[in-house]
């Protein structure tokens, strides 16, 4: 797990709901259970200033970072779709984005990774959908100094063989088997007399593997999802695991912050 990645998961998952900051030594406390040394902890955290995720602030007396308006927009829009809050009603429209794609092999990608972040396949290089609207779509655009035409559309067709183009749903569906598989033993070390740290621990694992997949899923409605979706299977093997370990997971916080 990187630095990076391993803070985004921490303010998103427990510092969101305590205000959105923490002390360095907090950080660093939070992180070295998953094997994070101080100095990766403090590079990753100058990073994430850098573009623009956290901002400097003194607590307590105290140095420390505290989300962004950006970063707690972002963080929120993916806890929703971590955990699925978003009104889950499909108008039967679709979200349509056209636009031409860079020349530059790197920001072409970067560009395509922000998009599928954002729950949108291509049809083409330049020709994406969405089953739902997000509204951080013109800031990726911004951000990509790409300009782009959007539409809300209704396919007149088969739209279930539509999205099988955008989406290879039979590979995110062995992914996801894949997923329980993996972290079933993992979550099971994990019982009424072990101590706090380890469900943090596992905890963090868990949502972390999870959180994975927003960049490969766009939680189709269940209209266009096929039989027996694996995804919602390894939805509810997260939901029950995420809820059975947050009690302990969020004493270890407490303690590291100092709340208790």
């Amino acid at each position: 797990m990187h630095a990076r990645s391993a803070l985004f998961d921490l303010y998103g998952d427990h510092l969101r709901a305590r205000g959105g900051e923490a002390p360095v030594a907090a950080l660093v406390a939070l992180l070295t259970p998953l094997g994070i040394s101080p100095p990766a902890v403090r590079t990753a955290v100058s990073r994430m200033v850098k573009q623009n995720w956290l901002t400097a602030t003194v607590l307590h007396g105290q140095r420390g970072y505290a989300l962004t308006r950006k970063g707690r927009q972002r963080l929120d829009e993916t806890a929703a779709r971590i955990y699925r809050t978003r009104d889950p009603r499909w108008e039967g429209t679709l979200d349509l984005v056209m636009f031409r794609p860079p020349t530059e092999r790197s920001r072409r990608a970067r560009l395509g990774d922000a998009l599928r972040f954002h729950g949108y396949g291509p049809l083409s290089p330049g020709t994406w959908i969405s089953p739902w609207h997000s509204t951080e779509l013109e800031d990726v655009f911004v951000e990509a100094e790409v300009s782009f035409d959007r539409f809300t559309s209704r396919h007149h067709g088969d739209t279930l063989a539509l999205t099988r183009r955008a989406w290879d749903l039979d590979a995110l569906a062995r992914r996801y088997r894949e997923f329980v598989a993996t972290m079933e033993p993992v979550v099971n070390l994990v019982g009424t007399g072990t101590g706090d740290e380890l469900a943090y621990t596992v905890r963090c694992e868990l949502v972390h593997a999870f959180r994975v997949f927003l960049f490969s899923d766009p939680q189709l409605p269940g209209a266009l999802c096929p039989p027996e979706w694996a995804g919602s299977t390894a939805a509810a093997f997260f939901d029950a695991q995420a809820a059975r370990l947050r009690p302990a997971a969020d004493r270890f916080v407490d303690r590291c912050l100092n709340l208790r």
